[in-house]
């Protein structure tokens, strides 16, 4: 389990409390990171209040699928067990596909996607593994699927966020919880 130990929820300051009972009324369970963060309130606010801005955001022309993912292709390239378990839930939830968390994880560029969110990965993998190596070229492929420079930023800021989100849930050994694996790939029970 985490080397670090989730604190109670009972524990935790009112505004925390108070939203990870929200998120655990709508999925039905509370996913590890709300708690495993909670340790540290401040930084759990400033994570999630990023977390949103991101994630969220309605506008420009990124989907919440593609949103999401961006998280597990890029998780994946981390080796981020949490998050490549966690977001490619909710990305087979929001495409409608439950083979595409799985597909993007491994290799994007053999999953049932877009064109679109093939330029848009492969964007988002140079940021992941090789920053330093973007150049003004890298944005023709993007501004031809018809992605504006914010969304390109949202793409990049996506993925740096996420590669922070990476490396606290892998340095913590937080685990994904239970409940995801099988999110998206078979009916929800009634």
């Amino acid at each position: 389990m985490s080397r670090y130990p989730a604190p109670d929820i009972n524990d935790l300051p009112e505004d925390i409390k108070a939203k990870v009972l929200e998120v655990q009324a709508k999925a039905g369970f509370v996913p590890n990171v709300f708690l495993a963060l909670a340790r540290r309130p401040a930084e759990w606010r400033a994570f999630f209040a990023y977390h949103d801005a991101l994630m969220l955001k309605e506008e420009g022309s990124l989907t919440k699928g593609d949103r999401e993912m961006i998280v597990t292709a890029t998780s994946a390239a981390n080796h981020c067990l949490y998050c490549v378990v966690a977001h490619g839930a909710i990305l087979r939830i929001h495409e409608k596909k439950p083979l595409v968390a799985d597909q993007v994880a491994v290799n994007h560029h053999k999953a049932d996607i877009s064109p679109r969110q093939t330029a848009m990965l492969d964007f988002a993998m140079k940021v992941c593994l090789a920053s330093h190596e973007i150049i003004d070229d890298d944005f023709a492929p993007l501004h031809a699927h018809g992605f504006s420079d914010e969304d390109i930023w949202d793409i990049a800021a996506i993925t740096a966020f996420f590669g922070l989100s990476n490396r606290m849930a892998s340095f913590s050994n937080m685990m994904p919880n239970p409940e995801f694996y099988l999110m998206g790939r078979v009916p929800k029970s009634r």
